[in-house]
């Protein structure tokens, strides 16, 4: 994974953009459900974090819970302190990716035992942003 921010990416016309990595430009096109980048595909995957999905395990009600970047981005803000009790589904980090703002959720009740991120740090996917253990 590639770590980058917001203005590493220029939407230069509609589904065409700019992206910069490393100090080399590479021009991507997104269309329908892929995307071009010098001539390779790739399948486009939307998932919405903030999406419920079924029955909650039996490991979000015991034991800890680590919070993580499903995709790579910037946080905007952070609405949790360290040792601070939190609900399931509560808000903890806003992470800003694709121009979108996506608020990540604890999944299970408890205590913030660690908080490893900042306004405006940049995140990769699979970074771990927060731990979340049961109190008491």
């Amino acid at each position: 994974p590639v770590a980058m921010n917001a203005h590493d990416i220029l939407e230069i016309a509609p589904g065409v953009y700019s992206i910069l990595v490393d100090g080399s430009s590479f021009e991507a096109r997104v269309s329908g459900d892929r995307i071009e980048i010098e001539g390779h595909y790739f399948p486009i995957l939307a998932e919405d974090p903030r999406r419920w999905r079924g029955a909650v395990p039996a490991a979000a009600h015991e034991g800890r819970a680590v919070l993580t970047a499903s995709m790579p981005g910037k946080v905007v803000r952070v609405l949790v302190e360290l040792g601070q009790d939190v609900e399931a589904g509560q808000g903890v980090v806003i992470l800003e990716a694709m121009k979108m703002q996506n608020e990540l959720k604890s999944p299970r009740a408890g205590r913030v035992t660690s908080l490893n991120v900042k306004l405006n740090d940049s995140v990769v996917a699979g970074a771990t942003l927060a731990t979340i253990e049961q109190a008491g």
